[in-house]
């Protein structure tokens, strides 16, 4: 857990001192990315735009719990775009979407993307008692939100890819092994997802049968896949210094009544290393997974075993390992502690996810 925890004294530090590339201030604000431009200046040969916000889009409240999403539109013209759906990183526990502020802007104003950086419940919300299954479900419902809603905003629907890093990339994954195990009854004695959002006049299981949470790509970044080994590992207790970080006690991702001892089935349903489909039963959208050759948190190991998982199991996946990078390096700014800084460490990756993302939502 040494390695975990440094991890969230890092990320603590860059909750309290954030590189913004923007302010939050007005519902809508169009950037001309001056700034931007001299920062990557000499680092890469792009054109750049400039691109639209919608901030703090309210798509849900579950018990109460505003959720919103900033959503990233291109100011270069088209009537529609693919969209790209980001979910943070920060072990459930720490951050909101402004961690990813910058990969935003980035891909927003390098490629012709609507992106939208969503926010969810954290562990430690509503005086600690959100569940990890509630945070998969908030995912769900941003999803769908977006699906049905992102046309307003220039966004083609049928044009979808989703990303996470790290605990992000848990619901990433989640969404694309577990986005059709939905029902009404919700996480109720067995695995089951109500997603937060649902349209007017459907159900769970219609959203189910209607596949409604498919999307065309998705991208891991040195993505969560086995809760029950974290689980195993010490995640629930206050060896986990994202318990400390979140400002509460270290508990169950269940709560205190359910452990991975007595119900390894429910930490299991929140496993995608579990769950991956057989090819002929689903096929899964295009996947990249990245991780850093320095990660001890998600190690290339863990990640490489996944990926064999899913070429087992015959689906589309690519994998690269950064030489010299560590965790979490697509996050804002610089993190002395993981010694990542965005403009160096980011960029050469977020060119990749460009160049993955024309190769499978292109225009036809």
């Amino acid at each position: 857990m040494h390695q975990l925890n440094i991890l969230a004294s890092g990320l603590k530090k860059r909750i309290n001192h954030r590189v913004k590339l923007m302010s939050k201030t007005s519902i809508k604000t169009s950037y001309s990315l001056l700034m931007v431009g001299l920062l990557f200046a000499g680092l890469i040969e792009a054109q750049i735009h400039s691109f639209s916000v919608y901030e703090e889009v309210l798509f849900a409240s579950p018990k109460g719990f505003d959720l919103t999403m900033d959503i990233y539109v291109p100011d270069t013209g088209k009537e529609e775009y693919p969209v790209l759906v980001i979910w943070h990183g920060g072990g459930w526990l720490i951050n909101t979407n402004q961690i990813m502020d910058e990969m935003s802007g980035y891909v927003a104003s390098n490629a012709e993307y609507i992106v939208c950086n969503v926010n969810y419940r954290l562990l430690g919300d509503l005086n600690n008692t959100t569940t990890l299954n509630e945070i998969v479900e908030d995912v769900f419902g941003s999803l769908l939100w977006i699906k049905y809603n992102i046309s307003e905003y220039g966004g083609d629907s049928t044009r979808v890819a989703i990303t996470g890093d790290s605990a992000g990339g848990h619901l990433a994954s989640m969404v694309l092994t577990s986005g059709r195990v939905l029902d009404s009854d919700g996480f109720e004695g067995k695995p089951g997802f109500t997603p937060s959002w649902l349209p007017e006049g459907k159900t769970a299981e219609e959203i189910a049968r209607e596949d409604g949470l498919s999307v065309q790509a998705a991208i891991i970044s040195y993505g969560v896949l086995d809760v029950l080994d974290r689980s195993r590992n010490g995640y629930e207790t206050d060896k986990n210094g994202f318990w400390e970080w979140g400002g509460v006690t270290a508990r169950g991702f269940f709560g205190n009544e359910f452990n991975y001892r007595d119900h390894p089935e429910l930490y299991k349903a929140l496993s995608p290393i579990y769950n991956i489909p057989e090819n002929e039963e689903y096929l899964l959208p295009p996947q990249f997974h990245h991780v850093g050759s320095m990660d001890e948190v998600t190690t290339p190991e863990l990640i490489g075993e996944y990926v064999e998982a899913l070429k087992e199991k015959g689906h589309p996946v690519e994998f690269e390992i950064y030489d010299g990078k560590n965790h979490a390096y697509l996050d804002n700014g610089c993190n002395e502690f993981l010694g990542n800084c965005f403009d160096e460490d980011a960029v050469p990756v977020l060119q990749k996810i460009i160049s993955f993302l024309d190769e499978h939502l292109a225009d036809d």
